[in-house]
């Protein structure tokens, strides 16, 4: 990396708009137009924000609603399910249909065979409830394993779906121990986890891929309104998959040659800012993580698969304290955007980071730039809700 620059709350470097990655294919979008109830999801400008970020034009992401969820993880899980599925038949090439992998694995499928599928997973909220839909779509079998410490209305959001709850008594890196473990002692159980870690790539690699389709889409919304490409573009961080989507879009080599290359800026919780931490060591480190509003984020490592793509392609990793992040979910509500304390991450993590004239300077942030803030969840999806 070249020209870094650090501090307690945040990193920057100016190499990384060189970085490129291989381009997602289309397949996933196409995919995500196939399943029943897919709608893009807003695209709100806000000029307000704009005028006080000392901007040109401000436009959140509004994840609030994805296939009747409330946050952004189907569109992840959802890819992830269906080609776990089809490489499981005799026939992976072929562009199976939603319908034909229930018939083959679920319900009555697997009465007549005795070998029915459990998808098994650990989450803080949202990743778990994703994963425990697809399970009752396509007929199968969830188990999910959560923090104990998370609220009830996240708890009975999984459940909802018809899955298994087990609750951990322990910080989440553990809960996704248990998980791996129940897994690995089911041979009728997949797990479909949404960090990687050595050995276990494949699924979270196709979890990063369905997120593509976010950016796809904001892409297609900004050029309705006139708008070439974002300049800044910042997203709420856990193990770093999500972010990892973004960099892998806008660092990809198939990317138009006349497309701008945004600054990318990754924002975690102060007390679980494992990649912030992990920029500042040079290598990955695992943090202790301590009890923050920000439940879906409270992560201990980076993904294996996301840490060598993030070292090369973010531009800035900005850690927030829980009042900066409150602030944010507040200024959003006021202005009628729907984002709960993850989603409200990526604007209390700009605030801070614009703040400092270093941070500014070294984004290229001036008072005519496009930014896309990622609010990744609505109010009713925070885990910590009771």
């Amino acid at each position: 990396m070249s020209d870094t620059s650090i501090s307690e709350q945040w990193y920057i470097t100016q190499g990384a708009p060189n970085y490129t990655t291989p381009a997602v294919s289309r397949d996933v979008m196409d995919f995500h137009l196939r399943l029943p109830g897919y709608r893009p999801t807003r695209l709100r400008e806000c000029p307000e924000l704009a005028a006080g970020l000392g901007v040109g034009r401000v436009f959140v992401k509004e994840e609030a609603e994805r296939f009747g969820l409330p946050s952004f993880k189907m569109v992840g899980a959802s890819w992830a399910v269906y080609r776990t599925l089809v490489a499981l038949t005799e026939d992976p090439d072929r562009h199976w249909s939603f319908d034909e992998l229930g018939a083959r694995f679920g319900g009555a499928a697997a009465e007549s065979t005795s070998a029915g599928l459990t998808l098994v997973c650990a989450t803080d909220g949202n990743h778990g409830r994703a994963v425990a839909h697809m399970a009752a779509l396509l007929d199968l079998s969830a188990h999910i394993f959560v923090p104990a410490q998370i609220g009830q209305r996240a708890k009975d959001g999984i459940l909802s779906e018809g899955a298994n709850l087990t609750e951990v008594d322990d910080a989440y890196d553990d809960v996704v121990l248990r998980a791996r473990a129940a897994a690995d002692a089911d041979p009728g159980a997949i797990l479909v986890q949404d960090t990687a870690w050595d050995g276990y790539e494949q699924i979270p690699g196709w979890i990063v891929d369905g997120y593509s389709t976010i950016f796809r889409e904001i892409d297609a919304q900004l050029a309705e309104v006139g708008i070439e490409g974002p300049d800044v573009v910042v997203t709420p961080c856990g193990v770093g998959s999500l972010i990892q989507a973004s960099a892998v879009h806008y660092r990809s080599i198939d990317r138009a040659a006349n497309a701008t290359r945004p600054a990318l800026v990754s924002v975690e919780p102060l007390d679980a800012a494992c990649l912030l931490d992990s920029l500042h060591a040079g290598h990955p480190v695992a943090v202790k993580t301590g009890e923050t509003r920000m439940a879906g984020m409270n992560c201990g490592t980076v993904s294996t698969l996301a840490w060598p793509i993030l070292q090369g392609s973010i531009d800035a990793a900005v850690a927030i304290t829980d009042d900066e992040d409150e602030w944010a979910v507040k200024e959003l509500e006021r202005l009628g955007v729907d984002s709960g304390p993850c989603g409200a991450a990526s604007l209390a993590g700009l605030r801070v980071a614009l703040a400092d004239a270093a941070v500014r300077e070294g984004l290229g942030v001036t008072v005519a730039s496009v930014v896309v803030l990622l609010s990744t969840e609505s109010r009713t999806a925070n885990p910590l809700n009771q």
